[in-house]
C-alpha cells in the first residue's frame, strides 16, 4: 500500500512518540503458535530508488532474491549469511518496470505491490492504483497486461491487489488488501492461464488485512496480514491446505505484538539447507526516515 502524505506524516508522528515505548522490546519478538523467530537484518542503501519495498521472492536455496518496490522498481540481490542468519545483501541488478507501451512506469499507474515468479521464469506483478496483473518475460521487457475482470475495476484504489503468488503449475493467486465477497470473506482470485475465477475465499479475523501471499514448497497457501495503530505495526501469518476449489485446516503461525517489527509487507516461504521451512518478510519503510527496511525471518513447522 502506498501511503498518502497525510498518512505518512501521521505515522511519522506515531513512530516518534513511541520510539521510547518500543525501544525496550525484547530482541526475540513475542509470537503465538509455532513460528520461531530467527533474526532480523536492517537493510540500508543510499540510492534514490531504494525504499517502499512491497514484495520479495527468495530463491530455493535462500541465497538470492528478487525484490519489488511500490514505485515499480524491480531488483535482484545476493544474500550473504553467517550461520544461517543474514549478514549482508549485495544488489546485482535494478530495473524500472515498463508499461505495455515500453515507457517507464511513473505516477499513479506505478503502484506495484505483489510479485510472483512462475516456474518458467516469467515475472508477474500486481498493482493497486489501476488494479491489474501484468507479465514480464524478463525484468527489462514490456508489460503484458492480463485481462481485467470487472471486479478488479471496482476495487478500492489504495486497498486493491496487494498480494500475488504462483503455484507449481504457474497459476496465479491474487488477494486484495481490503475488499470482501458478499459473504464478508477475503476473495482469492486465480488466473489459470485463460481466465480469472474465485476458487476459494478466506475468513477475515480482527483488524488485520492481507498484504502478501505465497505458496510454500509444502504446497500450502500462506497469507501475511498487517494491523497498525498508535504503538506501531503488528503482523500475522496464517496458512491453509488448499486445492483448486477449497482452503482448509487454517493455522495461525505468527502474530506479533505492535512495534516488534516495522511495516512487514512482503513474504517468501522457502526451505533452508537443513530442510526447515522459513518465512522471510520485508518491510515497507514508506520512504519515511523514522521507519526502516528490514528483513525478518521465522522458522515454520511442517
Amino acid at each position: 500500500m502506498r501511503l498518502s502524505t497525510a498518512v505518512k506524516l501521521t505515522l511519522a508522528l506515531i513512530v516518534t512518540a513511541t520510539l521510547g515505548i518500543v525501544a525496550h522490546a525484547a530482541s526475540r519478538p513475542k509470537a503465538i503458535n509455532a513460528a520461531a523467530y530467527l533474526g532480523s537484518y536492517t537493510w540500508r542503501v543510499s540510492d534514490d530508488w531504494f525504499g517502499g519495498l512491497s514484495a520479495l521472492s527468495i530463491s530455493a536455496d535462500g541465497a538470492a532474491m528478487t525484490i519489488l518496490s511500490d514505485s515499480a522498481t524491480l531488483a535482484t540481490a545476493q544474500i550473504r549469511r553467517d550461520q544461517g542468519q543474514i549478514s549482508g545483501i549485495d544488489i546485482t541488478s535494478v530495473h524500472q518496470l515498463r508499461a505495455s507501451t515500453g515507457k517507464i512506469l511513473r505516477g499513479p499507474i506505478s503502484d506495484s505491490e505483489g510479485l510472483a515468479i512462475t516456474p518458467d521464469g516469467n515475472i508477474y506483478v500486481s498493482f493497486e492504483g489501476i488494479s491489474r496483473v501484468v507479465r514480464h518475460r524478463d525484468a527489462s521487457s514490456r508489460a503484458e497486461v492480463l485481462p481485467r475482470p470487472q471486479a478488479f475495476r471496482t476495487l478500492p484504489r489504495n486497498k486493491a491487489l496487494e498480494s500475488l503468488a504462483s503455484d507449481a503449475r504457474g497459476h496465479l493467486y491474487t488477494v486484495p488488501e481490503r475488499a470482501f465477497t458478499q459473504n464478508g470473506q477475503i476473495p482469492v482470485w486465480q488466473w489459470n492461464g485463460q481466465r480469472w475465477s474465485i476458487p476459494f475465499s478466506l475468513p477475515p479475523k480482527g483488524d488485520f488485512y492481507p498484504v502478501s501471499a505465497d505458496i510454500g514448497p509444502d504446497g500450502r497457501f500462506y497469507l501475511l496480514e498487517r494491523d497498525y495503530g498508535f504503538f506501531g505495526f503488528s503482523s500475522r501469518l496464517r496458512r491453509w491446505d488448499f486445492t483448486q476449489d477449497s482452503a482448509t485446516n487454517e493455522q495461525t503461525l505468527l502474530q506479533t505484538s505492535a512495534g516488534n517489527h516495522d511495516n512487514l509487507e512482503g513474504l517468501s516461504v522457502w526451505r533452508d539447507q537443513n530442510g526447515q521451512l522459513r518465512a522471510t518478510m520485508v518491510s515497507d519503510d514508506n520512504f519515511i526516515a523514522l521507519q526502516r527496511t528490514e528483513l525478518v525471518e521465522y522458522a515454520l513447522p511442517d
